[in-house]
């Protein structure tokens, strides 16, 4: 800085670096944002895709193998092979819907930009409490 500066000029100065960095930063923190979104819808859509394509599969599996008991106790003990298959397939479905439900409460979108935000908040109380 040249010594013609005023105080004014100087502050002036040193208000517009102040905001550049400010809008630095929070186009970073933005990009972040942004790259974790495409990550995590990238991620979302193959796990929903697996996963639809191995529903259909076990659907059909215990469908099969639901078919295999009522038949082979068809003589027997046919009312017994079907409530114990239905109670297993609806005790199975209940358990498994508590576990996605309990897996869905996770919060893990923009955990990375949550974490950054919260460590520049840190530093910029940590550097407020040192002055």
């Amino acid at each position: 800085m040249s010594a013609s500066q005023g105080p004014a000029q100087r502050l002036f100065a040193a208000g517009k670096r102040l905001l550049g960095s400010l809008l630095a930063i929070g186009e970073t923190r933005l990009r972040l944002a942004v790259l974790e979104l495409e990550e995590e819808r990238a991620r979302l859509v193959g796990l929903l895709m697996l996963a639809g394509l191995s529903l259909i599969l076990l659907m059909l599996g215990i469908g099969v193998l639901t078919t295999l008991v009522i038949v082979a106790f068809w003589e027997t003990h046919r009312l017994t092979a079907i409530g114990l298959s239905a109670l297993v397939l609806l005790s199975s479905g209940i358990l498994l819907a508590l576990r996605v439900m309990h897996l869905a409460r996770r919060r893990t979108l923009l955990a990375g930009t949550l974490r950054h935000l919260a460590s520049d908040r840190d530093l910029v109380e940590a550097s407020r409490e040192s002055h």
